[in-house]
């Protein structure tokens, strides 16, 4: 029973309450862990093209860079946006996927063909996870708090 504020018994804020039972709320976290992340990657791309652009995408084997790069990391800050303030997010994990997948092959694969799998698991867990949480957001959306929410869900779509 939950009486001024607070649920007798438990001394929680009905408030916190509130917050614990939306289920709204994991998709923003979500959400603004993968787009301020790839946001950030997509930025740095521009701001240090030696270590994170093109010369990283050169010293990969990936041609030709000085396009790949710069194209890689508009769709990581472009995308990324979107996803942060929830619109079109289901579209906008579509191309982040295709570049983990990328990143994958590219760096992890061989990792994992010269120096073994646990080598390849330690330097590989945050493309994993960023991964798993862009599969979260294929399939579950961006939640409540989010621009597709006031668009769609409204309409019943």
């Amino acid at each position: 029973m939950c009486e001024g504020g607070l649920c007798v018994g438990m001394q929680i804020p009905f408030t916190m309450i509130k917050i614990l039972r939306t289920t709204g709320f994991p998709g923003l976290i979500v959400r603004l862990v993968v787009g301020l992340i790839f946001l950030s990657e997509g930025v740095q791309k521009f701001l240090f093209p030696a270590a994170l652009g093109s010369g990283r995408f050169e010293k990969l084997g990936i041609h030709p860079a000085t396009f790949w790069a710069p194209f890689a990391a508009s769709f990581e800050i472009v995308c990324g946006l979107l996803i942060v303030i929830g619109w079109l997010t289901r579209a906008a994990v579509v191309p982040l996927l295709v570049i983990m997948a990328v990143a994958f092959v590219t760096t992890k694969w061989p990792e994992l063909v010269e120096k073994g799998f646990w080598v390849m698991a330690h330097d590989g867990r945050a493309d994993f996870a960023m991964a798993l949480l862009l599969v979260f957001l294929f399939i579950y959306g961006s939640g409540k708090p989010s621009i597709d929410y006031i668009k769609y869900a409204r309409r019943g779509n």
